[in-house]
């Protein structure tokens, strides 16, 4: 009888999504095919402590628990238990940075273990607004005006209203969720704004306030992605903030497919794979994208490990282009084992 593919989900992690995170793993754990995969449960805590099993277990109830770490005595393999439990995939469902930011991708390359997602760099890239805009703009796609700060070389609320108007958006540069985010239409609220900011981060940006839709769009593949039907967050509140998203059920509600002519949801779904490709993105991102009465397509970002729970935007979009959400784990899966057999192939000597 052939054994089942181990699959390590690694959840939980430092960062201000780690409920988030948790959320989401349940919900693999639920979902994934059982007769195909032995799932591991893997989970860090808010301090960054690996868990031990029976509390990594505990989190997850649908998934066994046993001792994982790294052993260089296997070939710098990921072992869940002792050799004969060498796990053979890893799922990271880490939100935000110290998971989804190249960090623990970093970590599974040297660990020589096939992951879910995009690599280091992709990780990294997407992670940091800042870098991720200057990418985008290179190449030619649509973004809204920003600058960027930091303690060293701070924006002034008359250089921001001068050159984005008001009102505009005060973000961390390495953050999701819409953590720490705020809305601003005064100085006040521009000096409350950047010191909310700058506790998650030691670089904010600043942005240009966009009155438009909120699209957004399902990414999956690797070299070759394709792009799902785009959904519309339609947003009761003033911006899609972290309460809209997460603490007021009625603070949002999806729209899937989006109300869109042919021609314009053929453009995003087109603009989404290119910035899918310009970040060097592998394996599964959500683009999100305003869209203005008049018709312009804004990038708003890209996110690599995006909300997974069932009701999460992300695998509804698939469920909805034919992908149903145990499928979608599946082929998840299966980009990762093929990405790390192509790697396995390239020379590391001369």
């Amino acid at each position: 009888m052939k054994r089942k593919i181990r699959v390590a989900l690694l959840f939980g992690g430092r960062s201000a999504e780690h409920e988030i995170s948790l959320r989401s793993a349940k919900n693999v754990a639920e979902a994934i095919d059982k007769n195909k995969y032995e799932v591991i449960a893997i989970g860090i805590d808010k301090s960054g402590h690996w868990l031990p099993p029976a509390e990594s277990g505990r989190l997850l109830a649908s998934a066994s628990s046993v001792p994982a770490h790294i052993s260089k005595d296997s070939g710098m393999a990921l072992i869940a238990g002792g050799n004969e439990h060498q796990v053979d995939v890893v799922f990271p469902i880490l939100h935000g940075p110290f998971g989804e930011d190249g960090t623990v991708q970093g970590l599974l390359r040297l660990a020589n273990v096939p992951f879910v997602g995009a690599g280091v760099l992709g990780s990294a890239v997407a992670m940091d607004k800042d870098v991720t805009k200057r990418l985008l703009r290179d190449a030619g796609l649509p973004i809204p005006n920003f600058l960027v700060a930091t303690k060293e070389n701070p924006v002034t609320f008359r250089t921001a209203q001068r050159t984005l108007g008001m009102p505009l958006f005060v973000k961390p540069a390495n953050l999701g969720s819409s953590v720490g985010i705020a809305k601003v239409r005064d100085e006040k609220e521009f000096k409350g704004a950047m010191k909310e900011a700058f506790r998650f981060d030691t670089k904010v940006l600043i942005e240009e306030s966009i009155k438009g839709r909120e699209i957004e769009c399902a990414v999956l593949g690797n070299e070759k992605p394709a792009a799902s039907v785009p959904g519309e967050i339609i947003v009761h509140h003033d911006f899609y903030s972290y309460e809209a998203k997460y603490l007021d059920e009625n603070g949002a509600s999806l729209e899937i497919p989006a109300k869109l002519p042919k021609n314009i949801a053929e453009k995003i779904r087109r603009l989404a794979i290119q910035v899918f490709q310009t970040v060097g993105c592998e394996g599964m991102a959500r683009v999100d994208f305003f869209l203005t009465d008049s018709g312009k397509i804004y990038v708003n970002e890209i996110n690599t490990i995006p909300g997974f729970t069932s009701i999460s935007m992300y695998p509804k979009l698939w469920e909805y282009s034919g992908i149903p959400y145990q499928k979608l784990i599946d082929k998840l899966i299966t980009l990762a084992i093929e990405r790390f057999e192509k790697q396995q192939k390239l020379r590391t000597d001369k």
